[in-house]
């Protein structure tokens, strides 16, 4: 095990960027996970620790957590960054999970440039135009920026990005809150282990293999009674 050091304030920064009260809408978001409670796939903690793990071992979550890596790795290079920001723009397979990334990706660049300005924010803002803008390439380029390492950074959001799909869970199938904190407590390792491996995976090996949450998604798109976006 290493330890990898991180400011005070690097961890104030990063503690306010994965909360669910930073206000980029990640609580109208279910991943899919609406569509799957609907069709009785999850029905209690452990099927929704089941689905959780997928998306962060294998899915959307995974594939976030590999472009966090790469793009943090390169807020020195405009050129570069703007590459994997593309690339990640582009990387989901419904219209809903494009929405979630892309909407909060720029409610993200829009608040943290307010609350949190470096003249970095502002230089991508001006390249980028009307550019779709993933979260994750974006939180990368804020924790970059910011001096903030890259290993604490992306165990911070994968455990964001688990926690608010927790947080859907608990409102949808619906389990208490004691059950929601036993799996956010269960998925610890799975999303240390998913850290661990993106940053050592190429973007060229990037892919996912999780068809039922991919299904999920597109079947939400059409549900007839939705409270979430995705």
């Amino acid at each position: 095990m290493t330890t990898t050091m991180i400011t005070d304030h690097g961890l104030t920064m990063l503690l306010a960027w994965t909360s669910p009260s930073y206000p980029v809408g990640a609580f109208s978001y279910s991943h899919g996970l609406e569509a799957a409670v609907e069709a009785g796939q999850v029905t209690n903690r452990h099927t929704l620790i089941d689905y959780i793990t997928a998306v962060m071992s294998r899915g959307g979550g995974w594939t976030d957590l590999v472009v966090f890596a790469h793009a943090h790795r390169t807020v020195n290079d405009p050129a570069a960054f703007d590459t994997i920001s593309e690339y990640a723009a582009a990387f989901r397979a419904s219209s809903e999970t494009a929405l979630e990334s892309r909407q909060m990706g720029l409610s993200f660049l829009s608040v943290t440039r307010k609350a949190y300005p470096h003249p970095g924010l502002d230089a991508f803002a001006a390249r980028n135009g009307n550019h779709p803008v993933a979260h994750p390439a974006i939180g990368a380029l804020a924790c970059g920026l910011h001096g903030i390492p890259l290993a604490p950074a992306l165990t911070a959001w994968g455990h964001g990005t688990a926690a608010n799909l927790v947080s859907a869970g608990v409102r949808l199938v619906p389990l208490g809150q004691t059950d929601g904190q036993i799996a956010t407590a269960a998925l610890a390792p799975v999303i240390a282990l998913a850290a661990a491996r993106a940053q050592d995976t190429d973007l060229e090996d990037l892919g996912t293999s999780a068809p039922l949450l991919e299904l999920a998604s597109l079947a939400h798109e059409t549900q007839y009674s939705r409270l979430f976006r995705s």
